[in-house]
């Protein structure tokens, strides 16, 4: 099934990367409370992702947070390692949450999963962006093109 407007976010158990390693996050508690911006990526390092989908997020993190979202949470289906390194690597600081989905059950569970197979990638998540208010998926679009449009940032602030 996939999710859209009006459902509940999936509580998933993840990871983030902590000081001390790989931390456990429920995703009900992180995206669940406050008015969240998550967007997906199909991996950590690939060229769309790197070059243009979140250094866009990380450079207009403050223009989100002033339209009154309380986090910036970015998910892809890689482990908490690689999570944390890309975003050492992107400069994210403390702007957005590194979630990493590394066996794909939340990805699952929302519904975007991407067979990235054709290109060595495996299963993967569909790129989106979703707006989430206290749980509830207020606004979510799938760059279907496997460009990066309207899960852009820009994007997304239009949406705000």
């Amino acid at each position: 099934m996939t999710l859209s407007i009006g459902d509940n976010i999936p509580d998933i158990e993840l990871f983030v990367m902590g000081a001390e390693g790989p931390q456990k996050v429920s995703t009900g508690e992180l995206l669940g409370t406050g008015k969240v911006v998550l967007f997906a990526v199909p991996g950590a390092f690939t060229p769309g992702c790197s070059r243009v989908h979140l250094p866009g997020f990380v450079q207009q993190a403050q223009d989100v947070t002033d339209k009154g979202v309380d986090r910036i949470v970015c998910v892809s289906v890689n482990d908490a390692f690689v999570m944390g390194a890309w975003g050492e690597d992107q400069g994210v600081g403390e702007s957005i949450v590194m979630l990493a989905d590394g066996n794909g059950a939340f990805t699952e569970a929302m519904g975007h999963v991407m067979d990235g197979s054709g290109f060595g990638l495996g299963i993967r998540s569909k790129r989106y962006a979703a707006i989430i208010d206290n749980g509830v998926i207020t606004s979510l679009d799938i760059d279907e093109t496997g460009g990066v449009e309207v899960s852009s940032c820009s994007a997304v602030l239009g949406r705000l």
